[in-house]
């Protein structure tokens, strides 16, 4: 089951019907920043893009933590807006560099329109966002929302060198995970912490908080690529596979792999030699290794920590939310 698809009670409902006023402030901002007078493609391509369905989780969990935080200000709405236009710029050139053909289970923009205008529609949306930080006034969250843009593209461009390589081990894979993932959820929490005002060891928490939660929902996305259907992840199952990317059930494949095995890995993944079957053949050598319910585990085990840390923040419905919202995002691969 996907997060959009989730019946009423499941947290991620419970967290949209509880910013249902402050999310429709967010989109009506968005809409009025994307457009652009004399680039009419910039508005297709991104409303092709953002209009498809997302779950918009990373701008909710910034509005949820300002207010779990007290926040009675506007500016959260700005920094939602912010972080779903970061977000979607990196979509818009993930999409190039993985010469993707689905999104959210439709045709991607590079696909439909072509890869120039994905890649300068991104850069417009990064643009768009860094105006957005600036209108808060507030030096932090400019300083927090540019590192995390910064982490991500270093985290892009570790995965370029390390995705085939089968030498990656698992601390890189977390290095990019880190980077690709977990750095946007980490700046969406911690900046809705910071422009309540709230104490610094809050502030530090729903950091933690947006870290782990992004390192769980990216094992959980990795894992579903071998077992989930197409409708759940929003692309072609086994697509991961046939990019050659290395996550963490193949890496821990590889580490317990045979001399066999490691010919297998090695002409699959580094070489590229894909043939029919290979991929039922790649399944069956992570069963023989437990290397999906061990890969399950450390996606548990970041939900956990996730959730241990909300620990310090204030009794909310907010926080009892997103403390769910941890089990949730690994539920799928449970």
């Amino acid at each position: 089951m996907s997060l959009d698809d989730a019946a009423t009670q499941k947290p991620h409902d419970r967290l949209s019907a509880v910013l249902t006023a402050d999310m429709e402030r967010v989109n009506a901002l968005i809409k009025t920043r994307m457009a652009s007078e004399h680039a009419p493609r910039i508005p297709e391509v991104t409303a092709h893009l953002v209009e498809a369905g997302g779950k918009r989780l990373r701008p909710m969990l910034t509005l949820a933590t300002a207010r779990l935080c007290g926040y009675e200000g506007d500016h959260h709405i700005r920094l939602a807006a912010t972080v779903e236009f970061i977000h979607t710029a990196t979509l818009l050139h993930d999409d190039v560099v993985d010469e993707s053909a689905q999104r959210r289970g439709r045709p991607t923009a590079n696909l439909l329109w072509d890869n120039k205008s994905s890649v300068l529609v991104g850069d417009y949306l990064f643009s768009r966002s860094f105006q957005l930080m600036v209108e808060t006034g507030s030096l932090r969250v400019l300083d927090i929302l540019a590192n995390a843009s910064a982490t991500i593209a270093e985290g892009e461009v570790l995965q370029l060198s390390a995705a085939q390589d089968l030498r990656t081990d698992e601390a890189v894979y977390l290095k990019v995970v880190r980077g690709k993932t977990a750095a946007l959820f980490a700046a969406a929490t911690e900046v809705g912490g910071v422009i309540a005002g709230a104490p610094e060891d809050q502030v530090q928490a729903l950091h933690v908080y947006g870290d782990a939660l992004g390192i769980a929902f990216q094992i959980a996305d990795d894992l579903l690529d071998y077992g989930g259907s197409t409708l759940e992840i929003g692309k072609n199952v086994g697509d991961d596979f046939r990019e050659r990317k290395l996550t963490l059930p193949v890496i821990k494949a590889v580490a317990e792999a045979d001399e066999k095995e490691h010919a297998f890995w090695h002409r699959v993944i580094e070489k590229g030699e894909q043939h029919d079957g290979d991929l039922d053949r790649a399944m069956a050598i992570m069963a023989r290794h437990d290397a999906m319910e061990a890969t399950r585990a450390e996606a548990l085990e970041w939900a956990a920590k996730a959730r241990a840390s909300l620990t310090s923040l204030p009794a909310h419905d907010l926080r009892d939310m997103l403390s769910d919202l941890a089990d949730y995002v690994v539920s799928r691969v449970s």
